[in-house]
């Protein structure tokens, strides 16, 4: 028998004839048939060890960062709004830059024209609350206030201090529901010579408590130099201008 035969001979041969000491494994192949498929792994597993090989750090070194991710996803969004936008403007991709251009141009006039937006304090609401308190209490309470660097409750305490010594020299009337700006306005007709810094309180006033602003030391000092000046000067009577222009007149006369 020739070498190519003995082979022939021994891969056909079934496999109780062979050797004790044979590899099965192998015989197993050999007896295979051609018609088996071949040998495959489960989907499910598959996929997990996929999974886990993927994770591994050495596929992922040269990955973007977090921050870079985010400005990428919202520059691809800018990019669609303004595709989305250039296909509905009349002239394309041109004609929304100049509606851009126009919209700008007229914002900066207005912002020009107007100025910068700001926030004007009102006077609707009450300068006293419901519980009525001395000028001399008010006074206590802002100064208290002071000493601790509270410098938005001194001023709205030294402010009501002044109307309401006002009110008890009789120089306005005890009207509840006042605000800052009218007992300023009424208090400047009987002392003129105060009208100005009258005014200044009530707006600083205005400013500490509707406003949003926060005061400061030198606000709570000026008004309450204004409380100290007021408590010491006199009023100006409606009948005193009429008296002394009739004096003038009669001593002319003589």
């Amino acid at each position: 028998m020739s070498f190519a035969g003995g082979v022939l001979t021994a891969a056909s041969a079934p496999p109780e004839r062979m050797s004790p000491g044979g590899d099965t494994s192998v015989l197993s192949l050999l007896a295979r048939s051609d018609d088996e498929p071949p040998l495959t792994i489960p989907r499910d597993p598959a996929r997990e060890a996929a999974r886990r090989e993927l994770s591994k750090g050495m596929y992922h070194e040269n990955d973007p960062s977090w921050f870079q991710r985010a400005l990428d996803a919202f520059w691809d969004w800018v990019e669609d709004l303004f595709s989305s936008a250039s296909t509905v403007a009349p002239g394309g991709p041109l004609g929304l830059v100049v509606i851009i251009l126009v919209v700008l141009a007229v914002l900066g006039a207005l912002w020009w024209r107007l100025g910068t937006p700001r926030r004007r304090p009102t006077s609707s609401a009450a300068l006293f609350d419901d519980r009525p308190r001395s000028a001399a209490e008010h006074r206590a309470a802002a100064e208290a206030h002071a000493a601790q660097a509270h410098w938005n409750q001194a001023v709205q305490e030294r402010m009501r201090a002044i109307v309401r010594s006002l009110e008890e020299r009789a120089l306005l009337d005890v009207r509840p529901g006042r605000t800052a700006d009218e007992a300023a306005a009424e208090a400047g007709r009987s002392l003129p010579a105060h009208t100005d810094r009258l005014r200044t309180a009530a707006r600083d006033f205005d400013d500490v408590t509707y406003g949003g602003r926060a005061a400061t030391q030198q606000t709570y000092q000026r008004i309450a130099e204004l409380d100290r000046d007021l408590e010491t000067t006199k009023p100006q009577l409606a009948s005193s201008a009429p008296s002394t222009a009739h004096n003038a007149r009669q001593g002319a006369a003589e």
